[in-house]
């Protein structure tokens, strides 16, 4: 999962993409990237960490121009190096290209085989490095052209934003699985130049929050969208069914952002309300496990009347790396993020929500804090199906034999993490919980294993999630 974001005509462009990426850093905290395009050439800031980490007001004054993109990346295609690091940019025979990439496109392996065979030599192992390469082959005159050429061989998800020229090129997927959504800074905004509009591309809405622009619309799937100085014009792939990552409104997306015209703090409210109805139990209290939970937790106390409290309380200042014990503290990794608040749990019956069960060892080490903190009975419900499937299209996700739903009952799991009791959405509540009376729209193949797109045999990727 990453975050990209684009911006168009706008004098403090390279410190907008900077706050802009503030804002998505939720989507990616193991690098930050910022280039800016001045007039055709561009200047980059690439580091590993966090974005108030990797950019100071030096290294900002270092981005001039009218026009940037930037990224904040999670790794799931290539390694967790910094020659992988996002934007990419190259020097290309039509200027000096800069790309930002979301998704996960499945058959990268193959096409860069092809690519290698016909004497491609690749930099990094990024996914994204692929499209680059298929640009440089494409005989068309103008770099867009040669985008459009290259974006018809992948398969998967991509979400981009790129920059050569003077321009700002917006795409995406014909299936769009991951969000892209166009704004603007209007000409009359204190930031804006000369009454001009500013245009800005984001993953989610709450980038526009924090720089005062406004939600246009989404970018289409298939849709490419060109941004220069006369205006917007747009290119369309071949279309494919719609279907958008229903785990964004579960789980990825701010709940403050709104995506494909659904508000995703109302939407988790309604997973909550669905989950009470479908899973209702006797209790005293009902805590989420934050931050991810709070939302639906707060929907299923308001649907089943039962008093909300904030049970566990986040550390939110944890870092990337930490010195563990060896032995003297049981579920460091856990109490490192998480501690459990007594007053209000000590002997209480307990519904604590989450949005998803992945493993099941971090449930378990919860579960038993929250006894540890006095509870009589815990119940743990999920404001999701059961992830039984790992997702090829942009999310790190563990193998198949590594989800517990995928071994497990939903019984075997409740006696698995100690739970007095386990509940699920079901795959139709959560869809009518983001406005779907069915599955026309959404992907949802970690739920079911429907899988849109399949993953090619010769470009399996053996990914990874650490969970603490």
């Amino acid at each position: 999962m990453c975050g990209v974001f684009g911006i168009f005509n706008h004098p403090e462009a390279a410190n907008l993409a900077y706050l802009g990426l503030h804002a998505l850093q939720h989507r990616g905290q193991e690098s930050a990237g910022v280039v800016s395009n001045d007039r055709g050439m561009l200047h980059a800031v690439r580091d590993m960490g966090y974005v108030a980490d990797v950019f100071t007001s030096d290294r900002l004054a270092q981005l001039t121009g009218r026009l940037a993109v930037g990224h904040v990346r999670y790794t799931t295609a290539g390694g967790s190096l910094p020659k992988n690091i996002q934007p990419l940019t190259v020097e290309y025979r039509h200027g000096s290209v800069a790309v930002a990439h979301n998704g996960n496109i499945v058959n990268a392996d193959e096409l860069r085989t092809e690519l290698e065979a016909d004497g491609s030599i690749f930099y990094t192992n990024s996914d994204t490095e692929v499209i680059l390469q298929l640009m440089a082959r494409s005989g068309e005159r103008d770099w867009v052209d040669n985008l459009f050429a290259a974006l018809g061989r992948l398969r998967g998800a991509y979400s981009l934003v790129m920059t050569a020229g003077e321009r700002l090129v917006a795409a995406r997927d014909p299936h769009g699985f991951r969000p892209l959504i166009l704004g603007r800074v209007r000409g009359d905004h204190p930031s804006a130049h000369h009454g001009k509009h500013a245009w800005v591309v984001a993953s989610e809405t709450c980038a526009f929050d924090l720089i005062g622009a406004e939600k246009v619309r989404d970018i289409e799937p298939g849709e490419i969208l060109v941004i220069e100085g006369d205006g917007l014009r747009s290119s369309r792939l071949k279309p494919e069914p719609k279907r958008f990552c229903v785990f964004e409104h579960v789980y990825f997306a701010r709940p403050d952002s709104v995506l494909d015209d659904i508000a995703v703090y109302a939407a988790r409210v309604a997973m909550g309300r669905a989950l009470a109805r479908e899973c209702p139990v006797d209790a005293d209290v009902v805590i989420p496990v934050p931050d991810s939970g709070v939302v639906a937790a707060m929907g299923y106390a308001k649907q089943a009347d039962i008093a909300f409290e904030m049970g566990l309380i986040r550390n939110h200042y944890v870092g990337r790396t930490f010195i563990e014990p060896k032995e003297s503290i049981r579920h460091f990794g856990v109490k490192l993020k998480l501690n459990a608040v007594p007053e209000l749990l000590r002997g209480r019956r307990v519904v604590v929500v989450d949005d998803s069960i992945v493993r099941g060892t971090t449930s378990r080490k919860i579960v038993k804090m929250i006894r540890q903190a006095g509870a009589t009975e815990v119940h743990v419900r999920i404001s999701s199906p059961p992830v039984s499937g790992p997702c090829h299209y942009g999310i790190d996700t563990p193998t198949r034999a590594e989800l517990i739903a995928s071994s497990y009952s939903i019984e075997e799991t409740a006696r698995f993490i100690e739970a007095d009791s386990l509940g699920y959405l079901t795959p139709e509540g959560l869809l009518a919980a983001v406005g779907e009376h069915g599955d026309d729209n959404y992907c949802s193949a970690c739920f079911t294993g429907n899988y849109p797109v399949p993953l090619q045999t010769t470009a399996r990727r053996q990914l990874r999630l650490i969970e603490v």
